[in-house]
């Protein structure tokens, strides 16, 4: 009920936005402006997370092209599964990124109660092997469009960090720290340092 409650006025307010958005990626890049990508969710579910799209057309093959030039950059990918300078994301796309306004298409996913508005952070399949232990615990919950990793430091920790936060939040989970976290969310995106 929350959930679906926030998600409707978000994507209410966050309308005028969005088709600004979506107009400014499709006149700088052409293309689609909404990305979809594969993530896993609850009890292992698989569905489409949606974002606007923040990285060139070409992508897969920039990256490819990138690890295989690159050493430093593959043991970086290997290690965090992203980028400190992605040279895959667009002028716009890194302006969208750090205020997180790339996100806002998962309102839907919400929506289709395939998020939630708070919850562990959406890991792609291959991810999740990550998780080690941690696995089980992750496919108890949606996914949510923010979460207890988003307002600890965003991209400034690491990816165990990332994971032991994701475990910690859904041991403790409570409807309190939900309403905590999508308050604190407001203050976390101004941050726009501590975004990838």
């Amino acid at each position: 009920m929350m959930d679906v409650t926030v998600a409707l006025v978000a994507l209410v307010l966050a309308a005028p936005v969005m088709l600004i958005v979506a107009l400014l990626i499709w006149v700088t890049d052409g293309g689609p402006a909404i990305f979809s990508h594969t993530r896993v969710g609850f009890n292992g579910k698989r569905f489409a997370c949606y974002k606007f799209r923040t990285m060139v057309a070409n992508s897969q093959q920039v990256l490819a092209d990138y690890l295989a030039n690159n050493p430093e950059a593959a043991k970086e990918w290997e290690q965090n599964w992203k980028f400190k300078n992605d040279p895959r994301i667009t002028f716009l796309g890194r302006i969208l990124r750090k205020s997180s306004l790339d996100e806002l298409p998962q309102l839907i996913n919400v929506l289709r109660g395939e998020m939630s508005c708070v919850g562990p952070r959406p890991v792609v399949p291959d991810e999740l092997q990550r998780y080690g232990a941690c696995a089980a615990e992750y496919l108890q919950a949606r996914p949510g469009l923010t979460g207890l990793w988003q307002v600890t430091g965003r991209d400034a920790v690491d990816y165990a960090s990332r994971v032991s936060i994701d475990s910690r939040y859904i041991r403790n989970w409570s409807v309190w720290a939900d309403v905590v976290i999508l308050v604190r969310t407001i203050f976390a995106v101004m941050k726009f340092d501590q975004a990838s």
